[in-house]
């Protein structure tokens, strides 16, 4: 086991982080995991879905979307934002390590940097639930489905602009070596800029198309 309080490898060297224990899983441990039991949550949802009558496909991606970054947020980032010695535990809590090493590409989370923290509070308690409930909307064909999930996608923008911008404004030397930057900092968040722009875009025609069909209907009476 290693020893409490063992120098820790993150940028900058001089971030204190008393009681600090180094990682007890691999790399490839704690990724394999991480992608496994995603990949499973998805299959069970497009499995799932595919017995819910009239969906169309992309509604199913949709869910299995929703799904997959709802738990990310209310378990992953929650976990980070409610345990602030997750990089003292002495002995391997998964969870943990997966900030740990996460931080490797990013120490403003090992070193609970605020902007970082208020940005992962607000996505664990609030968008995390929000993302169950837009499952549960599309497979019930609530017809607040597209207004909810374009809500969500804006947070989720505004989050993601906040946690890049923040990291600019404040030098954007965090990463212990470029391989850590683009595989973590920039790699594990690009998903939350594209995937949530397109899902605006949907959501958008989809309510636009709606408003257009009142209104016709609204000046033919």
């Amino acid at each position: 086991m290693a020893s409490q309080g063992e120098a820790h490898p993150y940028v900058p060297h001089d971030l204190k982080l008393p009681g600090f224990v180094p990682l007890f899983l691999s790399q490839s441990e704690i990724v394999g995991v991480y992608g496994i039991s995603s990949l499973l949550v998805v299959v069970f949802m497009w499995i799932f879905s595919g017995f819910v009558p009239k969906l169309s496909k992309t509604d199913r991606v949709l869910m299995c979307w929703w799904i997959f970054t709802g738990l990310t947020h209310m378990v992953l980032e929650g976990y980070f934002v409610f345990t602030p010695d997750f990089y003292q535990k002495t002995s391997p809590v998964y969870l943990a390590e997966v900030w740990k090493e996460y931080s490797k590409g990013d120490s403003r989370y090992v070193g609970r940097d605020a902007a970082v923290l208020s940005v992962e509070g607000v996505t664990a308690v609030i968008e995390g639930p929000a993302c169950l409930l837009a499952v549960y909307a599309i497979a019930t064909k609530k017809a607040y489905r597209h207004v909810l999930q374009l809500s969500i996608c804006l947070g989720q923008l505004y989050g993601t602009a906040i946690y890049f911008i923040t990291a600019v404004l404040e030098g954007d030397n965090f990463s212990t070596s470029p391989f850590y930057y683009y595989a973590y900092y920039v790699f594990a968040n690009h998903f939350w800029v594209w995937i949530p722009s397109l899902i605006v875009i949907h959501c958008w025609k989809k309510i636009c198309a709606a408003v257009n069909v009142h209104e016709q209907k609204t000046k033919t009476r």
